[in-house]
């Protein structure tokens, strides 16, 4: 699992912004290079021009607009972060819409916050999503489990991927799909933190996936965990 990643004013985030409107990426590059630990170090217009210069900046974070008029945002998160697997992303988007949502984060996208959302929540996000950890507009993220939790029939879903998971690691991925840190999950479930991450690592293996945020929307799937061998409370 990635480590907890630190940025200062001499190390600051280094952001890649794509927008195919121009205000929008002049107006973020504003926000986000006004602030010390922050530096916009490239940006694009279309999804071709973000797949030619991504890469070439070296960016922690990129900031990806969903809706492109050669492409889209999510095919782009997902071939930036497979030429660059540290790269956190971060989607913006102007619609409400839990399909994307989905695809964004099964393309390995840490965040998805909609454009109306306040400038100093975007840069918070910002510094979220670069830290290691996973930014997602709540409301549109509990709507989206509350759809996985269900078929089309009104019956509980269950992912095929979770079959293959031992008790143990359906507990684990459980907790994660809490928001749980390693730490915590240790503590519910009496493990060293070191054992935990372990068994993430493993699970995410299984699952085919690559960040615990992926693994948090396929804990969806199973309901309510069960309490064999935690604590109460």
């Amino acid at each position: 699992m990635a480590e907890v990643r630190t940025f200062t004013e001499e190390n600051p985030i280094r952001v890649f912004l794509l927008d195919d409107h121009e205000v929008v990426r002049r107006g973020l590059a504003d926000l986000l290079d006004a602030e010390p630990d922050i530096s916009v170090v490239g940006d694009a217009d279309s999804a071709a021009h973000a797949l030619t210069r991504g890469p070439a900046v070296r960016p922690d974070v990129a900031v990806l607009d969903v809706r492109l008029p050669d492409g889209d945002g999510i095919t782009v998160c997902r071939e930036l972060r497979s030429r660059m697997p540290e790269l956190a992303v971060l989607m913006l988007t102007s619609f409400d819409d839990e399909e994307a949502l989905l695809d964004a984060i099964m393309a390995g996208a840490s965040g998805y916050v909609l454009k109306q959302i306040r400038g100093s929540a975007l840069v918070s996000a910002v510094r979220t999503v670069a830290s290691g950890q996973s930014m997602l507009d709540p409301a549109t993220t509990a709507r989206l489990m509350e759809s996985l939790r269900t078929d089309p029939a009104g019956e509980p879903a269950v992912a095929p991927e979770l079959a293959g998971l031992s008790p143990r690691e359906r507990d684990i991925l459980a907790l994660i799909g809490e928001g749980l840190t390693n730490r915590q999950i240790g503590r519910r479930l009496y493990l060293s933190e070191k054992t935990v991450k372990n068994h993430i690592s493993r699970l995410l293996a299984k699952l085919g996936v690559q960040r615990r945020v992926q693994a948090a929307v396929l804990a969806s799937h199973l309901g309510q965990p069960g309490t064999g061998g935690r604590p109460a409370g």
